[in-house]
């Protein structure tokens, strides 16, 4: 894939000095310290939805702070940086842990549910009765009885699995808001909320090439993605993997879990050179579209490699594997899926305005 370079958006036209980043920090700070307030507020509420969302803006500031102590690290006072920077990475996959594994199991449960022919959605339907065989009957539709009878017990084996991992984090992450951890943490982002430790030279320093450093980055992953072995439209090596005995996740997989990370970063400093915002429309909506793409991907990555753990539970029918297999299969193809969706959204978006 030919590397395409965004456009310098108009505020970063000019110089923009550390002024803009401390304007950044305090504003993501605020926004923690508010999140925390309302998840302290309305944390013991049940059936709610106030303590997941004051979770997710907890989240969400925590990864805007740390991505932006990462790229303009040089701005900033080093020993303060590099102490919150990994305090605040282990906040934020401490609290995503348990909406990650309720995302899961409600998409493993969705698909085993259309590939075995129950979803309420609609879906190509068996037609039975006399004269010539119908489409779908003989062996897909023996196929599919099969994939029936395990999908049931598929689906009772992941929501065992996966609603106590989601009950083991949910637990973790009430531990790590009432450790000291973490209200040092939140100590030190308070005083982030009126005080950025700045260097001395800051005030002076233009953040563009800091900012064009993360965008190189970005771009140097994306050129090097594995574009020949999983631009296939099946991509059996990844499934062959993903069912074998090793449980380690499929390294076709992480070059991209390391662009949707850097694409992170990139989005960040756009928001810190623009004041908050991400610039143009037309970038703004290609960088959009291009994460909700990577998105995708992790989350059928994780949820193919839920169900290739799955069967690996000793004992199980073979119906139950069966089933498993399947799911796997079918989420390995929504990667390959993502992949494309990535490749066309990152091609096809402007890039700069006429």
């Amino acid at each position: 894939m030919a590397q395409q370079h965004l456009e310098p958006t108009d505020p970063a036209a000019g110089v923009v000095t550390g002024d803009a980043l401390a304007v950044y920090l305090r504003a993501q700070a605020t926004e923690f310290l508010r999140a925390l307030r309302l998840h302290r507020e309305t944390g013991t509420s049940a059936g709610t939805e106030e303590p997941v969302d004051a979770a997710r803006a907890l989240r969400r500031s925590a990864r805007r702070i740390s991505g932006s102590l990462h790229t303009f690290r040089p701005l900033l006072d080093a020993d303060w940086s590099e102490e919150m920077r990994p305090e605040l990475a282990w906040l934020s996959g401490t609290l995503g842990m348990e909406h990650a594994y309720e995302a899961r199991l409600e998409r493993l449960l969705l698909a085993l549910h259309r590939l075995s022919g129950s979803s309420p959605f609609p879906a190509q339907s068996v037609t039975s009765g006399a004269g010539p065989a119908a489409p779908g009957s003989g062996p897909p539709a023996q196929e599919r009885g099969n994939l029936t009878v395990g999908a049931a017990k598929a689906g009772a084996l992941l929501e065992r699995q996966l609603t106590l991992a989601r009950t083991r984090a949910h637990s973790t992450a009430l531990q790590a808001l009432g450790s000291s951890r973490f209200h040092a943490v939140a100590d030190k982002v308070a005083v982030l909320a009126s005080e950025v430790p700045l260097t001395p030279a800051a005030v002076t320093t233009d953040l563009r090439p800091a900012a064009a450093a993360a965008e190189e980055r970005l771009m140097d992953a994306i050129a090097a993605l594995p574009l020949v072995t999983a631009g296939h439209p099946y991509n059996a090596e990844a499934l062959v993997h993903g069912l074998s005995p090793d449980p380690t996740p499929h390294p076709q997989d992480g070059p991209w879990h390391q662009v949707r990370l850097l694409l992170r970063l990139h989005r960040y400093a756009r928001e810190v050179l623009c004041g908050g915002g991400l610039g143009a429309p037309p970038a703004e909506l290609r960088l959009l579209a291009a994460g909700r793409a990577l998105d995708r991907h992790r989350d059928a990555a994780e949820a193919a490699g839920a169900a290739a753990q799955a069967a690996r539970t000793p004992r199980i029918a073979p119906a139950t594997a069966y089933a498993l297999g399947v799911l796997h299969a079918d989420q390995r193809h929504e990667v390959e899926a993502a992949r494309f969706e990535f490749q066309q959204s990152w091609q096809k978006q402007p890039v700069s305005a006429p």
